[in-house]
């Protein structure tokens, strides 16, 4: 459930003491109202002293009685929609669980939880039922007595109606609206019940606006459209690399460099005092990051390297050893990274990435159309690119060469980056240099794995000697690597000549 969530639709009204609720079982769809059910819930609500999780319109309660007794963890949406996450109660009452946790520890960024408000309502339940006994939506009835506990106590009780959805549709929402009101109740004007047991101490909510790049816009609005792009994908993947989502890591890692790499093409557009530090940030956090992902992509070369040798050329434990090689490795970089994640140059990174978004640090050239600046930036990256291909053909073969065409992979990977940053421009123009420097960065990037795997397999076939064992099947991988290296630069070389030429003006 917590991976997922599900949406919660809902609208709360403010409702005085005598206020009767009106007849609902006329609205359109209902067939009839069940009977009335009472609830008494007690919810205790976390946030860290400085309320950084309101501040993000973000709840967190444990709450007991009712059908969905246990942790929630709820996010904004949308205007009337929260996603909302749930886990156990569990057995310790002040144990938060890992799940919740893992979805807030970004957002946190190092400050411990406390709790902040405890509310005890008396809830009475109409469930508003349809064709086929479905359930359509859920009005609640609520008699609210909320306690705010720090820095100074404040008490308040009020009375309130929630109308929720659960298999209706926004008209019926819209409906009960119109009926709610034909007594005299108006909207609610908190957002929730937290907001308004925090009342004075709730921290003004301020959402930063999306950014749109169009073919009309600045070239230093482009660039701050894709930081932000990377920015929140970077906080939606530390969640996920937390709860150990498959591919959440590369996800993230991806972000790190598309942002690190936009930083760089745009470097003269700029405040660098303000970047050039974020750059090296942001490449210890793919460095933290990587590893574990670079490990499990040899172990899975090696593997299918030795499923396509003869049976009897694979000789000694072989396979156990590599697996039990690499697994060691995956689990000692993993828990590095969580440990980088947690860690408060971590935090303090995010801090700035906020900044960054808050405050972009652009020059005057910034304010410069894209559809003028940009393709030169990237004619730049283009031909740093060819540069390097240049240099890496010159070079004779060998560890020096290796390491040239690995320089050259990471300048593809960089107008790559660049080109990403366009497509709002020209669309098909850079979407064309795109996929060709991905294709340059995918073969090149296949080049530098044959490198690296060829060291692991040099070491592990010397740690099998060393121990009485037959290295024979070590080598022999190591020669097939090597071997499909060699053709590998030669048909990279032969393409290279079909390369775009880096522009994506008119």
């Amino acid at each position: 459930m917590t991976s997922a969530g599900f949406a919660e639709i809902e609208r709360t009204f403010d409702v005085n003491p005598a206020t009767v609720l009106p007849p609902l079982h006329d609205l359109p769809g209902v067939t009839h109202v069940d009977p009335p059910v009472e609830h008494h819930l007690d919810a205790l609500y976390y946030d860290s002293a400085d309320l950084v999780l309101a501040s993000r319109r973000l709840t967190l309660r444990r709450r007991t009685g009712g059908d969905d007794a246990g942790w929630h963890l709820k996010l904004p949406v949308a205007v009337d929609e929260r996603r909302e996450m749930r886990e156990p109660l569990g057995d310790d009452p002040e144990k938060i669980p890992e799940a919740i946790l893992n979805l807030v520890r970004g957002v946190l960024r190092g400050r411990p939880l406390v709790p902040v408000v405890r509310l005890r309502t008396r809830r009475v339940l109409h469930q508003l039922v349809g064709a086929n006994d479905s359930v359509l939506a859920e009005v609640c009835d609520d008699e609210v007595q909320a306690d705010r506990l720090a820095p100074k106590p404040f008490s308040q009780t009020w009375r309130e109606w929630e109308v929720e959805l659960v298999h209706g549709s926004r008209a019926l929402l819209d409906a009960a609206q119109e009926r709610l009101g034909s007594v005299g109740v108006e909207p609610s004007a908190n957002p929730s019940k937290l907001a308004r047991a925090l009342g004075d101490r709730l921290p003004e909510f301020r959402a930063a606006p999306t950014l749109r790049a169009t073919r009309k816009s600045s070239a230093g609005t482009v660039l701050m459209a894709y930081v932000q792009e990377q920015v929140q994908a970077i906080g939606v993947q530390d969640a996920r690399v937390r709860g150990n989502d498959a591919g959440a890591v590369h996800r993230m890692r991806v972000a790190t460099r598309r942002l690190r790499s936009a930083l760089s093409t745009y470097r003269d557009l700029l405040d660098t005092s303000v970047t050039a530090p974020l750059r090296d940030e942001l490449r210890w956090l793919a460095g933290a990051l990587g590893a574990a992902r670079d490990a499990e992509v040899i172990r899975q070369r090696l593997a299918h390297r030795i499923g396509q040798q003869p049976a009897e050329l694979v000789v000694g434990p072989m396979v156990e050893r590599i697996d039990a090689h690499f697994a060691a490795v995956i689990r000692s970089a993993r828990l590095e990274a969580l440990a980088a994640l947690d860690s408060d140059r971590y935090f303090e990174l995010l801090d700035r990435l906020d900044d960054l978004l808050a405050s972009a640090p652009l020059r005057p050239r910034a304010e410069k159309p894209a559809s003028t600046v940009i393709p030169e930036l990237i004619r730049a990256d283009w031909k740093r690119l060819r540069a390097s291909v240049f240099l890496a053909r010159g070079t004779p073969s060998g560890p020096v060469r290796d390491e040239a065409l690995h320089e050259a992979r990471k300048r593809a990977k960089q107008l790559r980056y660049a080109a990403e940053t366009a497509t709002p421009l020209r669309r098909v123009r850079a979407t064309r240099l795109v996929a060709a420097a991905r294709q340059v960065q995918d073969t090149l990037g296949d080049h530098q794995d044959s490198v690296v795997a060829r060291a692991e397999l040099l070491q592990l076939g010397m740690t099998a000697y060393l121990q009485g064992e037959n290295a024979f099947s070590y080598g022999r991988l190591h020669a097939v690597e090597e071997s499909g290296a060699a053709a590998m630069e030669a048909r990279f070389f032969r393409t290279w000549r079909d390369f775009p030429k880096g522009s994506i003006a008119k």
